[in-house]
């Protein structure tokens, strides 16, 4: 039983760890004659929190930082003793890339200021996974989306039809938000859950379109994943409110000149709040987003005939005047008479004349226990309204 319960707790370790939520750095750091420098001290400093990360160079000079903070921008500073230190300014890293950082130093032989370096380092390198796209918090923002879902912004991927990516099936797309599985488990639909969209888009940080990687950290699935990661506070506190409409008639009715008819009635409204800041700087942070959405729309589309209209759907073989007959008897019967005489079961009968009108009668002895709709009136319902919290981690 011990050994059992010791590889349940190594599955679900696993499991947990399987998707990617952070970022990293990498590189090599040596001298102008290319001899490696052991122990060089490196310094990642996340900018808007101040998050610091640190590292030493191994015995080949080289160094790595794991598990940092998605986007930036960060100043990396290295330094060694006998060694001018340098600083790189404004580096911004990617979700699940590993940004590779090279560095050069001199021997500090004469008193100088600290040398600022700024720039990029080339993403094509050989820490590159497979093929991915990387959609950044300024893209999303950017981004016009009609439906604002996810599925929107991962069309940006080349590989991407939808849900589906490089001619896969859908149903076997991974979606993960902070490593947490957002997929339609039962295989029915490849639509996400949520109605597209189970988290909000100005809770995500950024996304990740991978296809088919061989990340051994981006594991349990085939073909394409989407990964996604949520925001967190900083040092600032920030706030947004939205309010997003739409009805029918923001919706075109033309094509190449032709009108297509009428436009059914339909609306959606969406408004929320998003909120961030630090609960203790440079430590602690928080982040919350409050998203609700409102789409008003009819429960029951079966409704009655009117006199001389044909049956079809969901149109009922009895017609309004008959509703209303019904209605008018039901309306006649006592209450004296329904409670002394015994319940009488309902039974109807309906006859078409010459001219296709249904004729119907009734025995509604205890028709006052029906409930009574108006002739020519349908029941309606507001939607669920879909509410959404989400918190990013603490760091």
């Amino acid at each position: 039983m011990r050994v059992f319960a010791a590889l349940m707790l190594v599955f679900f370790s696993f499991s947990a760890i399987a998707q990617v939520t952070t970022a990293s750095m990498a590189g090599l750091i040596t001298e102008n004659n290319a001899e490696p420098i052991i122990g060089a001290s490196i310094v990642a400093t996340h900018e808007p929190s101040g998050t610091r990360y640190t590292a030493v160079s191994n015995v080949d000079g080289r160094y790595s930082i794991q598990g940092m903070r998605v986007g930036g921008p960060y100043t990396v500073r290295v330094s060694y003793v006998g060694m001018q230190p340098v600083a790189f300014e404004n580096i911004m890293l990617q979700l699940g890339e590993i940004e590779e950082l090279n560095v050069y130093l001199t021997p500090g032989s004469t008193e100088l200021g600290e040398l600022v370096v700024r720039g990029r380092a080339s993403k094509f390198s050989a820490e590159k996974t497979g093929a991915t796209t990387n959609i950044s918090q300024a893209q999303i923002l950017s981004t016009p989306t009609v439906n604002r879902s996810i599925s929107d912004l991962a069309r940006m991927s080349p590989y991407a039809n939808g849900m589906s990516f490089a001619g896969g099936d859908g149903r076997s797309t991974n979606f993960t938000i902070d490593g947490a599985n957002f997929n339609n488990n039962f295989g029915l639909s490849e639509s996400l859950p949520g109605g597209g969209n189970p988290i909000s888009m100005d809770a995500i940080e950024e996304m990740q379109v991978v296809v088919a990687p061989f990340d051994v950290r981006q594991t349990n699935f085939i073909g394409g994943g989407v990964n996604a990661i949520t925001k967190s506070g900083t040092n600032d506190f920030k706030g947004t409110a939205y309010v997003y409409y739409t009805n029918q008639d923001l919706r075109g009715n033309r094509i190449n000149g032709e009108d297509l008819g009428g436009r059914a009635d339909e609306s959606k409204t969406i408004y929320g709040f998003t909120l961030g800041g630090p609960i203790v700087k440079n430590k602690l942070f928080f982040f919350a987003n409050y998203e609700h959405e409102t789409t008003p729309f009819q429960v029951i589309k079966y409704r009655a005939r009117e006199d001389g209209e044909a049956v079809d759907g969901m149109v009922s073989p009895a017609t309004c005047s008959a509703w209303a007959t019904i209605s008018a008897t039901s309306t006649a019967t006592t209450p004296e008479a329904t409670a002394t005489s015994p319940a009488t079961p309902r039974t109807t009968s309906s006859s078409a004349d010459s001219t296709g009108t249904s004729t119907i009668s009734t025995n509604l002895a205890s028709a006052s226990t029906i409930p009574r709709t108006p002739p020519g009136t349908l029941p309606t319902a507001t939607r669920p309204t879909r509410a959404t919290v989400s918190t990013a981690q603490a760091v």
